[in-house]
């Protein structure tokens, strides 16, 4: 081992352990159908790579380890045994020790004292097992009996197996496998240094503020040369940034591939029937951002297990099937990733947890009658609350879910649950895709510019006379759409000079509530770079980060999260508290943008399909070939005009052309549109549909008949190529 080339026990390590993260997958998928041969082949075939590498590398503990296991699942294979839950068992102990033994080996380059001979023994005695009408395996082999070694490395050796990332220094098999080989895919993929992809996306993102710098010159160049050059260097930098973000980005399921085996072990654990169900593993998000969910993803399985599946003689009792379900989804929306994880156990009981809290004075009696049903559920992400009647070695110390709740929202997620009694609970979490390069809103607030997230800004509302800010007990509200919304100040929230008439609130959701933040002004959406704060900085817990604006100010990112806790300090208060309602997850209710197209015609837009709204002078829209392009800030979108997609007529002429932006597949489109009227919050209770294209009901808004607009089919359907890039 002392003359082991580094290089090639690292990608032994690798391997091996991706091999191991496979052999826990089948294991599970084979203990619930024994008869699955796919499953046992390709256990057969991770555990065989193994044991080959394993003794080109002389590492013969492990070698006669693995062949002990391998012994074991050919009689398996041949059918000469019965594949049992006992089997399952003592091969996820052959995979613990085998990583167990792994992890000595990396950092030690040499094996460790513990050879797992015991381990090895049990796998010799469940092959030696008399199966249906066979004769006895071979013994397990000692270290004289070693598989024959291969030829040193520049004599380039065949590979092991023919298994995805089956490593090119393992001898040739040594037993028969039951599938053709299959090339492996090394053409396709290519190792590369994380360091090196992180400073790769560090240059895009200055790339990146080096474009937005010179966007505010090209605004006022004349030489239609230079525009093009421009527009091209723009569209490249654009495609650039998001390919090199890519690299980062893997699959979710890559988290998920130990669950099954975290499910199973649970459930046995706990006497309980579960099956867990995985849709959307490959679903792309950073690396960073997936390490993050590990624990949370971990916790929260472990809470649906103990609290939320029943024991098998309860759900029989419920009329439910004894096995429960745990279903793990995952999709992309609005540019942020969400997992959803729901269980069809017994649900959480409002009672119950309002119990629990005024017992554990989690709450007052006197503000726990104030909360409605959803209110109460979300308090099981409070820090040490539990439902459970005893502590067990699961869990009922109160840490699960706030280890949930607050490790999602360090990386700038949400997480929100609801449930039915009898029925099950879900849990609801959105993450970003990235933390390098974010939207945000840039606001003034005491004479200062911040960068605000916006995957939590809601809407903006303007301040004036017949809608003023309001105080109940000195506490200041706005009025919003028949509900009080309890305001915070940020200037004041971060320390800074305020402002003698804020005129604008900005309406955010974080933490469980909705609120308004009270600004200066606002200027309009950009594609930040985050950068991190610096050592003597870090300790400031109302900025997340800071970033670097197209006319090189500096801006500091706000935690909103930060405020919201404050926000929440506020509504502790039973005045305050009375002013809030439920967030608008928790109800049948949607965002909608109100606009108008044509002297007559009303539409609405959910808001979630739009990435930002901008408004530009009518000299910013002009023609390339035959499509138009406007330019916002540091974008270049491709513009589809609503008038003529749902033919109402030409757009009026005005001091500003308004525009919808939403993401297509390539990039952002802007729709134009004639007026921007209000965004509001209803119930969604579509009446009637032409069936048009792109519309798809009506609604009625304070007694006017609006079209429910559905942007992206629109587009699809009308200028199909823009989704693809300018033609």
């Amino acid at each position: 081992m002392s003359d082991l080339d580094p290089e090639i026990l690292v990608e032994f390590l690798v391997e091996s352990r991706e091999n191991l993260d496979q052999m826990e997958r089948e294991l599970v998928v084979l203990e619930r159908d024994p008869a699955a041969a796919s499953a046992l082949n390709a256990i057969f075939r991770a555990i065989h790579t193994i044991k080959g590498t394993a003794g080109f590398l002389g590492l013969e503990a492990l070698q006669r380890l693995t062949h002990a296991g391998e012994t074991l699942l050919s009689r398996l294979r041949d059918g000469e045994l019965v594949f049992t839950p006992a089997l399952a068992s003592l091969q996820l102990r052959l995979v613990d020790a085998v990583r167990s033994m792994l992890t000595y080996i990396e950092a030690h380059s040499a094996e460790g004292p513990e050879q797992y001979r015991d381990l090895g023994a049990d796998l010799g005695a469940a092959a030696e097992e008399d199966g249906p009408g066979t004769t006895a395996a071979p013994a397990l082999p000692g270290p004289a009996a070693a598989a024959p070694q291969p030829p040193p490395p520049a004599a380039t050796p065949a590979p092991a197996v023919a298994a995805p990332h089956a490593s090119p220094l393992a001898p040739p098999p040594t037993a028969p496998v039951a599938e053709p080989p299959r090339a492996v895919a090394t053409e396709s993929t290519v190792r590369v240094d994380v360091g090196l992809l992180d400073r790769l996306v560090n240059l895009a993102g200055e790339l990146v503020l080096a474009r937005n710098r010179l966007t505010r010159y090209a605004s006022t160049w004349l030489d239609p040369v230079h525009l093009a050059s421009w527009q091209r260097l723009h569209q490249i930098s654009s495609q650039l940034q998001e390919q090199v973000m890519k690299t980062r980005m893997q699959p979710i399921g890559s988290t998920w591939a130990k669950l099954p085996r975290t499910v199973r072990d649970l459930a046995s654990q706990c006497g309980k029937q579960v099956r867990l169900e995985l849709e959307g593993g490959e679903t792309e998000l950073d690396r960073t951002l997936l390490e993050a969910i590990r624990d949370p993803m971990t916790h929260a399985l472990r809470n649906a297990i103990d609290h939320g599946i029943e024991a098998p003689t309860g759900r029989m009792e419920a009329c439910k099937e004894p096995e429960g379900v745990i279903r793990l989804r995952a999709y992309h929306d609005s540019g942020q990733v969400h997992i959803e994880l729901s269980d069809d156990g017994a649900g959480i009981r409002p009672a119950k947890v309002k119990a629990k809290a005024i017992e554990r004075g989690v709450v007052t009696a006197e503000v726990a009658e104030r909360m409605t049903d959803a209110e109460l559920v979300r308090l099981v992400f409070r820090p040490g609350f539990s439902t459970a009647e005893t502590v067990t070695s699961v869990s009922g110390r109160g840490v699960g879910m706030d280890v949930v709740r607050s490790n999602i929202e360090k990386i700038g997620g949400t997480v929100d649950i609801a449930s039915v009694p009898g029925i099950g609970t879900t849990l609801h979490i959105a993450i970003p895709l990235t933390l390098a390069i974010l939207p945000a809103l840039i606001v003034e607030s005491g004479g200062e510019r911040y960068a605000i997230p916006q995957a939590l800004l809601r809407e903006l509302v303007r301040v004036d006379a017949d809608h003023p800010i309001e105080h109940v007990h000195a506490a200041p509200v706005f009025r919003l759409r028949g509900r009080l919304l309890p305001l915070i100040d940020l200037a004041q929230a971060v320390g800074a000079p305020t402002s003698a008439a804020p005129q604008r609130i900005m309406v955010l959701s974080a933490d469980g509530h909705e609120f308004g933040v009270l600004i200066d002004r606002y200027h309009d959406t950009e594609e930040i770079v985050v950068k991190p704060l610096g050592r003597h900085l870090r300790d400031v817990g109302q900025y997340g980060g800071a970033t670097i604006l197209g006319d090189g100010r500096v801006v500091l990112i706000v935690d909103c999260r930060a405020i919201a806790r404050a926000v929440r300090r506020q509504l502790a208060t039973p005045v305050a508290a009375a002013a809030t309602t439920e967030p608008a997850a928790a109800t049948a209710t949607r965002a909608l943008v109100l606009l108008r197209q044509g002297p007559h015609n009303h539409f609405a837009v959910p808001l979630e399909m739009i990435s930002r709204i901008a408004s530009v002078p009518p000299s910013a829209v002009t023609r390339t070939g035959p499509d138009e392009v406007a330019q916002v800030l540091d974008d270049l979108l491709p513009v589809m005009r609503l008038g003529d997609a749902l033919g109402t007529g030409a757009d009026e002429a005005g001091d500003e052309q308004q525009l919808i932006v939403v993401q297509g597949d390539d990039q952002r489109i802007g729709v134009a549109v004639d007026q921007i009227i209000d965004i509001v919050t209803v119930g969604l209770t579509p009446r009637w549909s032409n069936r048009r294209p792109g519309v798809t009901g009506t609604i009625v808004v304070d007694g006017k008949v609006i079209e429910l607009l559905d942007l992206p089919d629109l587009i699809e359907t009308h200028a199909p190529h823009l989704l693809r890039g300018i033609s």
